[in-house]
């Protein structure tokens, strides 16, 4: 579970640091955002709302799919949403890895602010737009991507569903 999450805290492409297992989740974790990066439909969503959040839009798309895939957890997981953050929340982090410091403050305030259990509410999706807005360098509009979700409910469900069809084929998980 936390190895996939550290993709987004390592750079480079020289592992060997880590455990197999943390390697193995940062390649998932980097498969999975070249495949959601390359995706055309995705890729079409993404130029659709530029208009609306200029140089953010696919990250927006980020948060805009983990607050669909919570919001329909029981179609893509075995578990319920409540139980996988149960098991998310209370599982060790291992001190035989080397996790960065801003990996294991971000761990930290996740299970803290419990932000993961907001996900598949409105107010889960705000929060979440403000909050990375916030740490990007550069002047954006990302904080109103909850608004532009709206607008754009129908269209960006209907990506997802089919980006998440294409995932699952690709990286061979049969969904629910």
């Amino acid at each position: 579970m936390l190895a996939n999450l550290y993709g987004d805290f390592v750079k480079g492409s020289n592992l060997e640091a880590y455990t197999e297992k943390v390697q193995t989740g940062i390649r998932l974790h980097r498969s999975i955002d070249n495949f959601i990066d390359t995706h055309p439909d995705v890729l079409a969503l993404k130029r659709m709302l530029y208009a609306n959040l200029p140089k953010v839009s696919g990250v927006a798309i980020d948060l805009y799919f983990d607050h669909l895939l919570a919001k329909n957890w029981a179609n893509y997981h075995l578990l319920s949403l409540t139980d996988f953050l149960d098991r998310f929340y209370t599982c060790e982090v291992p001190t035989t890895v080397n996790f960065s410091t801003d990996f294991l403050n971000f761990i930290h305030s996740m299970r803290t602010h419990n932000w993961l259990s907001h996900y598949p509410t409105e107010y889960g999706l705000r929060k979440s737009c403000e909050g990375v807005s916030s740490k990007i360098s550069f002047p954006n509009r990302l904080n109103e991507g909850h608004l532009v979700f709206k607008k754009h409910e129908k269209d960006i469900t209907e990506c997802f569903k089919k980006y998440m069809y294409d995932a699952s084929e690709y990286f061979k998980v049969k969904p629910i």
